[in-house]
């Protein structure tokens, strides 16, 4: 799958549904409000979710934060992200490594 770089500063603030964010503490022991903090990596990558895309425009932000690189799952909705998902999952390390490499 081709990860394409996408400009940052499109959106101001973040939302969830807290449902889903209990869910996500539950299956992948990742806060939102935690997840927020990979938007904060200057390395971070940004990648269209082709698969998740049908309805609305999806991403993946994949970014370093405390132990690995955490990919959060998202979309922008009125300039604000609203964070879909998140976790540390082995694919989006290697979408991450692999970027950096390229632009060294």
């Amino acid at each position: 799958m081709p990860y394409q770089c996408y400009p940052s500063g499109m959106a101001s603030s973040f939302e969830w549904d807290p449902a889903k964010e209990a869910e996500n503490q539950r299956k992948h022991g990742v806060s939102f409000r935690e997840a927020q903090l990979v938007f904060l990596d200057p390395k971070r990558v940004i990648a269209r979710d082709v698969a998740h895309s049908q309805v609305e425009p999806r991403f993946y932000c994949f970014g370093r934060l405390g132990k690995g690189v955490l990919s959060v799952r998202f979309t922008y909705r009125d300039r604000v992200i609203r964070i879909i998902g998140a976790g540390y999952w082995r694919k989006g390390k290697k979408v991450y490594e692999t970027q950096r490499k390229l632009h060294r």
